[in-house]
């Protein structure tokens, strides 16, 4: 596995600024994420985490700093000493790197799962509809809804929806998979079908992950590297066994105790 120090990250964030009108979310935010790396950033609501993912995203738009995904600029470049927006295309084309699953689902209700799986696949990286629907099919197999396929998701229980949007996203084939609190919206009892999906996917590619979520024993078991965000700011970072046995920082052990 390689360490956050190795050249060329997947993700780095450099000096990276977001604000929502006076509402400063994130600034002098530095940190990288190495190929291969699952990182989790846990914290309080509002401390950043998911604005983060959304910004690799670019569901949201930079107010200051630089992403670079794999050492290609994300959203803004440095030119002759200033911070220059890039274009539409340049962003779609990095994007196209990076997968997410979101908290909601964001199925489209008026397809079916199949539909769901297969639109980006051939209207994005042109793959043929023969070809999208075999994988499609395939990834359908691995989160155990083989027979799901022409169902609408309204048809679905929330659990299933949810391992319809991790096939969709990994029928992407990203190199980077982001993961905004996949299980919160999910009834307690089948949090864990869907835990089991990612733990197999962890396990079996090296797709490098930005986790955000509250299942801490998820979070132990998936990670090797876990981020405690507050304020906008990494408080501590440190192994999942270190983070969670022995926390340095007095925000770490409040946050980690009240959650218990």
């Amino acid at each position: 596995m390689p360490s956050a120090t190795d050249n060329n990250p997947a993700i780095l964030f450099e000096d990276v600024e977001k604000r929502f009108g006076d509402n400063v979310v994130l600034k002098d935010l530095n940190f990288s994420v190495a190929k291969g790396d699952r990182v989790t950033l846990i914290g309080p609501s509002g401390s950043g985490k998911t604005t983060i993912l959304r910004l690799v995203m670019t569901l949201e738009e930079l107010s200051g700093g630089y992403i670079y995904i794999e050492d290609d600029p994300l959203a803004y470049e440095k030119r002759d000493g200033k911070r220059v927006a890039l274009r539409e295309k340049h962003r779609n084309e990095i994007r196209k790197r990076i997968g997410m699953v979101f908290q909601q689902f964001n199925l489209f209700p008026n397809m079916t799962v199949m539909e769901n799986i297969i639109e980006a696949p051939v209207h994005v990286l042109g793959m043929s509809k023969a070809d999208a629907k075999a994988k499609a099919q395939g990834l359908l197999d691995q989160v155990g809804l083989a027979d799901k396929a022409n169902q609408h998701p309204l048809q679905l229980s929330g659990g299933q929806q949810q391992r319809v949007a991790i096939a969709r996203a990994l029928a992407m084939d990203p190199d980077i998979l982001l993961l905004d609190e996949v299980t919160s919206a999910l009834d307690p009892e089948i949090v864990g079908e869907v835990l089991a999906v990612l733990r197999q996917v962890a396990e079996t590619t090296d797709i490098t992950m930005l986790i955000v979520t509250h299942e801490m024993q998820f979070a132990k078991d998936v990670s090797n590297r876990v981020m405690m965000f507050d304020g906008g700011h990494i408080v501590e970072e440190n192994t999942p066994e270190e983070m969670f046995s022995n926390p340095q920082e007095e925000r770490t052990k409040q946050f980690l105790h009240a959650i218990v």
